[in-house]
């Protein structure tokens, strides 16, 4: 018979074999989930006998991880910013960039808070939906032009319970948002990548992940500039633009947005040192 720290030490040699970086807490996680304990309560059942059943459902989450398979897929949730999401093949994993980049947001809005948010790109929601969850009297507009992408971010709303204010709406960017409309806060992580970039990303990324949500044209910059000279159109008066953005590209992307008239132009790095963030107001 077979314990939790059984489990957890074969699959962990299994991943690590497969190439898996942390290995360990990645077994950890899957077991964890399958068992449904958070980690410390898997560790307070290390001697804990598994079942036929426990087993076979925790090998078939591993060997998916053997395969590369994001692990985040797997489990079928990601936790940002205070809000937990649900993420499958449908939309990019939302990453800690991302987190950070809502701080900055935070930080932007000590004093006054946006009324009317616009989300290109949503994916799966996870923007539109953190925000609502830090400004609670806001209504936010989530764009994608990718229908599957829609539907992940349409159960994510009706899980988070936020119909009420967070609308959801099929566009290639501001291709069909009302001329009417005008936004307080514009917000983006578009793609960014080029197809070079992505075919040297990590097997995880270049394998699982939709490529329409990574690969742009023209060195990554086509959706930026598409972007940039339309949001003005779409934002008040000192409206705020925040777009997260590859590390290469910010020399570039400042030009532009002086070019359009943007003001208070800022480049931000990431936690890593990379430049990663551009905020702007109109």
């Amino acid at each position: 018979m077979l314990t939790v720290l059984d489990v957890i030490k074969k699959s962990a040699d299994f991943l690590s074999l497969k190439g898996v970086e942390s290995a360990r807490l990645n077994a950890e996680t899957i077991v964890g989930h399958v068992l449904q304990l958070n980690r410390m309560k898997l560790y307070l059942q290390f001697d804990r006998v598994l079942t036929e059943d426990q087993i076979n459902a925790i090998r078939t989450h591993i060997m998916r991880r053997g395969k590369r398979e994001p692990l985040q897929y797997i489990i079928g949730y990601v936790d940002f910013s205070g809000i937990r999401i649900k993420v499958d093949k449908r939309a990019l994993i939302p990453r800690p960039e991302t987190e950070y980049l809502i701080e900055k947001i935070k930080q932007k809005y000590i004093i006054s808070k946006p009324n009317y948010i616009l989300d290109l790109g949503t994916g799966s929601g996870v923007i539109a939906l953190a925000l609502a969850n830090i400004y609670t009297e806001a209504r936010i507009l989530a764009v994608d032009k990718d229908e599957d992408a829609l539907k992940l971010a349409k159960e994510n709303v009706e899980l988070l319970e936020y119909k009420e204010r967070v609308n959801l709406l099929n566009s290639s960017w501001f291709e069909s948002i009302s001329k009417s409309e005008n936004f307080d806060l514009i917000i983006s992580n578009p793609p960014y990548l080029s197809n070079i970039q992505v075919e040297q990303a990590d097997i995880e990324v270049k394998m699982y992940e939709p490529h329409n949500a990574l690969i742009s044209s023209d060195e990554g910059m086509a959706d930026i500039l598409d972007i940039l000279s339309n949001a003005h159109k779409w934002m008040n008066k000192g409206g705020l633009l925040a777009l997260e953005t590859g590390e290469s590209q910010h020399e570039e992307i400042i030009k532009i947005a002086f070019k359009y008239g943007y003001k208070n132009i800022e480049s931000f790095s990431d936690l890593a040192g990379r430049e990663r963030y551009i905020l702007c107001n109109n």
